[in-house]
């Protein structure tokens, strides 16, 4: 008879165990997201990389979209959000029963059991025979009041839910500078690079024409070697320029959150430094004003002062842990053949835990005082991170419009020095100095609309604006 009974039970339990397993979502999910990530465990295989590039857009806006839905960090942030709201419904599920959801100040359970005894004897007549009952108990718990304990826990993981999706905002940000630095890189090697080849054009036309003077008996031979001389450190300068180019194409790949296979074939825009096509804006705003729109509106601030005021939950919640519980249960519980019922109410109050619950205020409040210190050196970072931007944009400004100057002077220089050099009236020292000057003002002139580029980016980030369609 009790094998019947605990056949019964085993079998029961199995059945139950099984529908369970097999129909809760969340451990179908769980067992097919073990199962997706137990490759990469353990090494034995390779990430997977697309076959073929990606769309990621031809300019800024578009790699920028495409960037926050691939970048590993943008994912990882938003997995921190999801995470920190399934900690909120947690201390939701433990709400007592004053509270806004006084249905999940209940909690029940069951058991089940079989046990079997001999009968009472000497040790040395001890029998094998045995003889049970079973049993179950179904119980109801109830917290009715915890003096604020859930209240302030809820309170403080609210403040890092709304901290965690500011940290995705922020990481978009963060993707939006990496990007934006990437792609402003690439574009100014790509510019430096034509800047290389106009050079060695400009080069060869100079040896052409000292082998043309030479052969004419106008010229010296010391003036074509100068001229090969010149035409092969242009080369030099044209193989550098197009290897910081490629390396610029595999950090920008990088930034996208593709492998640095992809960074030759990421862009292939041409540079391009007229005013009507920059990618952003130029801005004038000063930095005190960007300061006191971005202390509150940056989302680096923001995060600080949301963790803050979890702080000041969390110190609350160490305040209310000091206070007793009250508690009320209710159980049917079952002694074969017998049924009975129980409850009862229960109110708990530690005495003396070793200074533990006062150390714990003590504690949060210090955590509290920290974070508060973080906020301000928060601030002062701000403050001098928008100056330095500021600072920096209003400088490439003035370069820009300082190179844009000598370009045009180099560039009439150049033509007048070519024009003489053609007659013998100028040496082969003026001449190469002229087309060095030319060569130095396009490169100054590249280098300075990048630069304010990437400043105007800077302060994009900085203040938590993002102005591109």
């Amino acid at each position: 008879m009790a094998q019947t009974v605990r056949g019964k039970a085993a079998a029961l339990t199995a059945a139950l165990a099984a529908a369970v397993l097999t129909g809760c979502a969340v451990v179908r999910e769980a067992r097919e997201a073990q199962r997706d990530v137990a490759a990469l465990g353990d090494g034995s295989v390779e990430v997977q990389r697309p076959e073929r590039l990606p769309d990621v857009g031809t300019n800024l806006a578009e790699m920028v979209g495409y960037a926050l839905g691939a970048r590993p960090t943008m994912i990882s942030a938003a997995l921190a959000v999801q995470d920190a709201r399934l900690a909120m419904k947690t201390i939701e599920a433990s709400a007592p029963l004053a509270s806004s959801t006084p249905w999940n100040a209940v909690s029940a359970s069951g058991s089940a059991g079989y046990s079997a005894t001999s009968a009472q004897n000497n040790f040395s007549q001890l029998k094998t025979k045995t003889k049970g009952n079973a049993s179950a108990t179904l119980s109801l718990d109830l917290l009715v009041w915890d003096f604020g304990r859930n209240r302030a826990q809820a309170r403080a993981q609210a403040e890092r839910v709304v901290a965690a999706e500011l940290e995705l905002s922020r990481e978009g940000f963060a993707t939006f500078a990496a990007v934006s630095e990437a792609y402003f890189t690439r574009l100014e090697c790509g510019a430096l690079l034509e800047v290389a080849f106009t050079n060695e054009m400009e080069r060869a036309e100079h040896l052409k024409r000292a082998e043309g003077r030479l052969a004419a008996g106008e010229a010296q031979k010391l003036d074509v070697l100068r001229a090969q001389l010149d035409l092969a450190e242009a080369r030099e300068a044209v193989v550098a320029a197009s290897n910081d180019f490629v390396n610029a194409g595999a950090v920008l790949a990088k930034s996208l959150g593709l492998a640095a296979s992809w960074g030759e074939e990421v862009i292939s825009i041409p540079p391009n430094l007229e005013p009507s096509d920059r990618p952003l804006d130029p801005t004038s705003i000063g930095a005190d004003a960007l300061f006191d729109f971005a202390r509150t509106n940056a989302p680096a601030m923001q995060v600080a002062r949301a963790r803050l005021r979890a702080a000041s939950a969390d110190l609350d919640y160490a305040l209310a842990d000091l206070l007793p519980e009250v508690s009320a249960s209710l159980s049917l519980n079952w002694l074969d053949p017998l049924w009975y019922w129980r409850w009862g109410v229960n109110g708990a109050q530690s005495l003396f835990t070793g200074f533990r619950r006062t150390t714990a205020v003590e504690r949060a409040r210090v955590a509290m005082q920290t974070i508060a210190t973080e906020v301000e050196e928060a601030e002062l970072d701000l403050s001098r991170a928008i100056t330095i931007a500021v600072n920096e944009r209003d400088n490439a400004r003035e370069a820009l419009a300082s190179a844009e100057a000598s370009v045009r002077s180099a560039r009439e220089n150049l033509d007048t020095v070519s024009e003489q050099f053609a007659v013998g009236d100028v040496s082969r020292v003026e001449y190469t100095e002229a087309v060095a000057d030319w060569a130095n003002a396009l490169a100054s002139r590249v280098k300075a609309f990048y630069r304010g580029q990437k400043a105007e980016a800077a302060l994009i980030t900085l203040s938590g604006t993002y102005p591109l369609n």
